[in-house]
């Protein structure tokens, strides 16, 4: 933990899908609505052939993290790209992976039958993104932290990406450490993915992408910044995403065949502390 007792609040959880017949991203963003999340804006990134939407929390639960749901518009891309996606979502399993998103995003089971290596690489010479959600179906690409929230940091946002660096965690540094808006309301960053081990089709094993933390920092909107600290609430700071963040930020997963990571990230549960000496942020002992 942060600060003592201070709890790491969740900025957002981010999901990936395929935009094929019952899947997609309403097969998983129907399960947040249906627990009262809103529908908001969509997102599109041209080059990436991907489409998102972002859900906000219901009314007053302040505490819950919005999501963040993409999906690849498969029909965009190439022919042999396609049959590999359609091989695995078209069979039996894959028809039926809709029904149970939420059941395969809480365990990781992969909603299809595991791929061959050479289908991973087929798609991974196209579309990264497609290559990860073959091997990795409904799990969680993301977890954000919210770093206005978190007590005890010195210097938001800057102060914790020095701290993560001297740790020997590797960040991803696609257009710098820090992915800022146009209002500079919005300012992330992210960490590498691990690199997991996979098993593929037949036993065989392999290397492949897998999640990423990443760190959000929302600036309070001019008209609230009259108000005393303790009175400022999520509903008081810069709300949604921004596209140029958000298309730098899924280079966390591609930065993997590039640069490995220094310092696997994989458990979202650990916890952190605050050195009250030194001011540095790490692992508690139970952790570490």
């Amino acid at each position: 933990m942060l600060g003592g007792s201070s709890p790491i609040y969740f900025d957002h959880l981010a999901f990936r899908t395929f935009s094929v017949s019952t899947l997609g991203l309403d097969s998983i963003g129907s399960i947040f609505t249906d627990f009262g999340y809103t529908k908001m804006d969509m997102l599109s990134f041209p080059a990436r052939k991907l489409t998102a939407y972002w859900y906000a929390p219901p009314v007053g639960q302040i505490h819950l993290p919005r999501v963040f749901i993409s999906e690849l518009r498969v029909d965009e891309m190439s022919e042999a790209a396609q049959q590999v996606v359609r091989k695995y979502t078209e069979c039996q399993g894959g028809k039926q992976a809709g029904r149970y998103a939420a059941l395969c995003a809480a365990t990781g089971i992969l909603p299809w039958a595991p791929p061959t290596a050479q289908d991973h690489a087929t798609l991974l010479a196209e579309s990264e993104y497609a290559a990860w959600t073959l091997v990795n179906g409904y799990n969680l690409n993301h977890a954000a932290v919210s770093v206005h929230r978190l007590q005890g940091l010195e210097g938001g946002i800057e102060g914790l990406n020095d701290v993560l660096l001297s740790r020997g965690f590797a960040m991803n540094e696609e257009g710098g450490l820090l992915k800022v808006s146009p209002d500079v309301g919005l300012v992330q960053s992210s960490t590498v993915a691990d690199q997991i081990a996979f098993r593929f089709e037949q036993g065989q094993e392999g290397m492949v992408a897998g999640s990423y933390l990443e760190f959000a920092q929302r600036a309070v909107l001019p008209e609230f910044r009259h108000l005393p600290e303790e009175e400022i609430t999520e509903q008081h700071r810069r709300d949604g995403f921004e596209v140029g963040n958000a298309d730098k930020i899924f280079e966390s997963t591609s930065a993997v065949w590039s640069r490995k990571p220094m310092q696997p990230m994989a458990n979202y549960g650990r916890e952190f502390q605050m050195d009250s000496e030194d001011g540095e942020l790490k692992k508690s002992a139970a952790q570490a």
